[in-house]
């Protein structure tokens, strides 16, 4: 079989299904792209057993038909150097040779037969949930939440997005135990109630290729298996398994301690005030009193200290409560709006950080942070 592509058009869609791939290949075949020509239309299919993308491409110049897999690092590798200009493939069916011909030169690489690739998994009918979501809305749930995901061997089902569709909206739910994160989407929804828990790396992958998407993105998956549908890619992922726990339950529902401030400005303080707080803990201590935060850490092993006052809007009883810093920069990085809500019940409970104006009218976003024990 034979076909000419463009060499930067080829190389962008390699890329994008390239990550894919992984380091520690347990099957020698998956370190290879799966090239299939069919007729005018070339598919290339990368995986690592557990994810697998799939792209496509048109060619204006194609001949014969065929499948070969062709070692990922080498073809990325030289598609690389090369400006933009028309590249030949000129594929032996028989021998598994590829001569990959270029305006001065020629290379030679040696493939695999297509046959010894994974096969796809396939989606039972009887259990498919099938939706389609604006490809925005689906980034933005991503956004939300991927960084709040645990890395928790014990309990896998942390360590993915939970997604759970209703009648109304679209939940995107991800929490490592100490920080958790609800983005509820009202400009999407099912025609049934279901839910599914992504995978961190099938997330990452979507984040990556979602934002040159301008249509609809279709979602279809059972009880192991999702499928995201784009325009020139395929995303097929084996999903977490187990039951995400109640994570309702886990926020505050009575908080009458409210505190508006400068989303910068907290910011800001505790990326000051946090080089000063103890290595292993990341402690601050957050002072709250009639209009006003005071910051505070302090590291007694080494003798070291910070303390910053702001102006602020709160009503509540004085009190004062300490989190991680890592963890409440983090979180307030995360959120957009150029003031924040804090809801606060008492010192031993979760507080809540609210963005104070909608980035979107279809969005109700939530962080929660647990607080830690303050050490008289």
């Amino acid at each position: 079989m034979k076909f000419v592509a463009s060499s930067t058009d080829l190389l962008s869609h390699l890329q994008a299904i390239s990550r894919v791939i992984s380091t520690k290949n347990t099957l020698p075949i998956l370190d290879n792209f799966l090239f299939e020509l069919r007729g005018n239309e070339l598919v290339i299919t990368a995986s690592d057993l557990e994810s697998t993308m799939i792209t496509t491409m048109s060619l204006e110049n194609a001949d014969g038909e065929g499948v070969i897999a062709i070692p990922a690092r080498i073809i990325t590798d030289t598609l690389k150097e090369f400006p933009e200009q028309p590249l030949t493939f000129e594929i032996n069916n028989d021998s598994m040779g590829v001569d990959l011909i270029s305006e001065n030169g020629k290379y030679s690489i040696v493939g695999k037969p297509g046959i010894d690739f994974p096969q796809l998994p396939s989606l039972k009918e009887d259990k498919t949930t099938e939706v389609s979501f604006a490809s925005d809305m689906l980034l933005k749930g991503i956004n939300r939440t991927l960084f709040a995901t645990a890395d928790d061997e014990l309990r896998p089902v942390m360590n993915g997005i939970f997604v759970e569709l209703d009648l109304e909206s679209v939940t995107f739910v991800s929490s490592d135990a100490h920080k958790l994160v609800r983005c509820r989407r009202m400009d999407a929804k099912s025609s049934q109630e279901a839910s599914f828990i992504l995978p961190k790396k099938p997330a990452n992958l979507l984040k990556n290729i979602l934002p040159k998407e301008e249509n609809n993105v279709t979602l279809s998956f059972d009880d192991k298996n999702a499928v995201f549908t784009l325009s020139n890619y395929k995303l097929i992922c084996r999903l977490v398994e187990g039951n995400y726990p109640g994570y309702e339950a886990v926020i505050p529902k009575n908080n009458p301690n409210l505190l508006t401030i400068d989303r910068l400005a907290i910011y800001n303080t505790l990326r000051r005030v946090s080089v000063y707080s103890n290595q292993a803990s990341n402690l601050v201590k957050l002072h709250l009193k009639a209009n006003e935060l005071i910051i505070s850490a302090q590291d007694i092993d080494y003798s070291i200290s910070a303390v910053e006052t702001l102006n602020c809007q709160y009503g509540g009883d004085e009190m004062e409560i300490g989190f991680k810093s890592v963890f409440l920069i983090e979180i307030l990085s995360n959120i957009n709006s150029d003031e924040v809500v804090i809801e606060l019940s008492d010192p031993t409970r979760a507080g809540i950080l609210l963005p104070k104006e909608k980035d979107q009218e279809d969005e109700d976003l939530l962080m929660l942070l647990m607080p830690m024990m303050i050490n008289a």
